[in-house]
């Protein structure tokens, strides 16, 4: 709107003229200067030139909008840009259909909590039939720590689809549409992306998993400055893929150990701070995700699976945990893993507030990454 020819915003013919002879052609051109400014150049008087700078300002301000048709703008949207069904009626619910299109979703947690089962769930549900519920297309699943495994995928498809897989050569099609690719560094990873760019509207691929970013870019960096270079500019590759290609995008992220105060320490505080011998060993340890700060604010979406105890449920009790989304409060679902895969205990989200939105619980030894 500032690029606006300020000859089509319906001025008296005579003051426009004289905008036009002083080379003042835009909206932009005329906002830039004062009135007092605008007085000495055009050689008119301060009332013209009042009417025609608020006459100007009323074209060119974008006009206002409620909170309400904001929401109808937002569900419009979303029901155009579409998503993938988790079949987690719950969690379904909270993201208004599933793992949306176009924007990166993150799974974080301590190893064994069930990211990789969550991505093979993912990956059936994208390849199903269209009649079945699914997207009826390929799936790209880059397998960086090898955790990949058919037999699992097939074990998921026959138990959660066996209308499906029980007939003949169902399985080997719906595994035939899933490409593994297991890169071993960064730079490997990179050329794999660029191919994938290609590919994405050529093969009718309709999901790409990333398993896990954390063990690609911990691998081959160490300092912190190295490695946020690095992530940042892949985060940005893979945030125009989704955007280019409108599918979803799901990333796992690995968790790190935090100190209670960590986030209230400072270098003045240092003679303060605890040593590792005087930090008691809990049953319950609190982990935050790795890769950073940028990091979470490049997902959209952030899903923390998480194990700890509670009122409700047994003594390592797994979660899934809505941490981050533009569209729903924090909630916390509790779930299970059966030979079906990722089952929810209860579709009525717990909601979560305060550092608990955060934290991550992992009851029990855990490998943990500190950096």
């Amino acid at each position: 709107m500032a690029n606006k020819l300020i000859n089509q915003m319906g001025l008296p013919k005579s003051i426009a003229n004289i905008f036009t002879a002083r080379n003042i052609i835009t909206a932009k051109d005329a906002l830039s200067l004062t009135e007092f400014e605008l007085m000495e150049l055009l050689d008119v008087g301060m009332a013209e030139v009042a009417y025609a700078m608020a006459h100007i300002s009323e074209v060119v301000c974008p006009p206002c909008q409620t909170a309400l048709l904001l929401m109808e703008q937002r569900v419009r949207n979303e029901s155009l840009a579409g998503h993938l069904p988790t079949r987690l009626k719950g969690l379904d619910e909270a993201l208004c259909g599933g793992i949306p299109f176009g924007v990166l979703t993150e799974l974080v947690g301590p190893p064994g909590i069930g990211k990789t089962q969550f991505c093979l769930k993912l990956s059936l549900l994208a390849s199903l039939p269209a009649n079945f519920g699914g997207l009826d297309g390929r799936v790209i699943y880059i397998d960086v720590e090898s955790k990949f495994s058919s037999k699992r995928l097939i074990e998921i498809g026959t138990k959660s689809f066996p209308e499906i897989f029980h007939k003949k050569g169902m399985a080997q099609e719906m595994a035939g549409r899933i490409l593994i690719l297991r890169p071993t560094s960064l730079s490997e990873f990179a050329e794999s992306l660029h191919r994938i760019k290609v590919s994405l509207l050529q093969q009718q691929v309709k999901l790409l998993i990333i398993d896990s970013m954390a063990a690609l870019v911990l691998g081959e960096h160490d300092c912190g400055a190295s490695r946020q270079q690095a992530l940042g500019w892949h985060v940005s590759f893979i945030k125009s893929l989704a955007e280019f290609s409108r599918i979803p995008i799901v990333l796992t992220n690995q968790v790190r150990s935090q100190m209670g105060d960590e986030s209230l320490m400072y270098s003045f505080q240092a003679q303060s701070r605890p040593t590792k011998e005087d930090i008691p060993v809990t049953f319950d340890s609190h982990l935050v995700a790795a890769l950073g700060i940028n990091w979470a604010h490049a997902v959209t979406i952030r899903l923390v699976l998480e194990s700890k105890s509670d009122a409700q449920f047994l003594a390592g009790q797994r979660f899934i945990k809505l941490a981050k989304s533009p569209i729903s409060p924090p909630l916390a679902f509790p779930f299970d893993i059966t030979s079906s895969g990722i089952v929810l205990l209860d579709d009525n989200g717990i909601e979560m507030k305060g550092p608990e939105i955060n934290n991550i619980h992992c009851q029990g030894p855990n490998a943990l990454l500190n950096f």
